[in-house]
């Protein structure tokens, strides 16, 4: 059934709050029961992850697209997916709602709600591992998607959890939690200095995987 615009904004900020708050609060939570094993904190950080992602996909999917990122609405609104208009109002919209999901877990865990992530992540080959983390997410999405509606709730998940193991930069493939995760100095998070390298380098990957699709007879 169609949805308004009220309805599908309201399903994209609940579900990129949540999702930030997963990826921020398991990361806090890793760390402290790691015992300063990074690889360790690195797993919980990925279960959690994934696990939430496959849960607000199948809910809140048939209702906005479940897209809780800035990038996979702008290749939704080059394939018509999404009006132009709907993408203005997505975008701020994920943006705000991870902000607070961030805000959320700091909360939850007792931490200062205001803070600013010193983990300094602008190397070139963070670059480049933000570029393949977001083109094989987009991949996954735009391809699993042609096979059948309820596939990209398993094969995002699937592309993440790879993505957080064989790219350089832990596969953030998000411009909006990019943002949330500079509010955040905990295990999660990103100098507000590196994120203009990881935006060009999030959505070249995405625009890429866009034109990929579009060659493989796609839209």
């Amino acid at each position: 059934m169609p949805y308004s615009l009220t309805r599908k904004l309201g399903a994209e900020a609940l579900g990129s709050m949540l999702l930030a708050c997963v990826v921020i609060g398991s990361g806090i939570l890793a760390e402290k029961l790691s015992a300063g094993n990074a690889g360790v904190a690195l797993i919980g950080n990925t279960l959690a992850t994934v696990a939430a992602l496959g849960v607000l996909i199948y809910t809140l999917g048939p209702i906005s697209g479940a897209h809780f990122n800035p990038a996979v609405s702008l290749v939704m609104a080059l394939r018509r997916e999404l009006s132009w208009r709907e993408f203005a109002m997505y975008v701020p919209t994920q943006i705000a709602a991870m902000i607070a999901g961030a805000l959320l877990a700091h909360a939850m865990f007792g931490l200062a709600l205001l803070q600013t992530s010193s983990k300094v992540r602008s190397s070139i080959g963070e670059g480049i591992g933000e570029f393949v983390a977001t083109f094989w997410l987009l991949f996954a999405i735009l391809f699993s998607a042609k096979r059948s509606p309820l596939a990209p709730v398993f094969a995002v998940p699937a592309a993440i959890t790879a993505g957080y193991w064989f790219t350089s930069s832990t596969s953030f493939a998000n411009p909006a939690i990019s943002i949330a995760r500079s509010m955040s100095d905990t295990f999660a998070g990103v100098s507000q200095s590196s994120l203009a390298w990881f935006f060009i380098a999030q959505f070249t990957g995405a625009l890429l995987a866009w034109c990929v699709a579009r060659a493989c007879s796609d839209r």
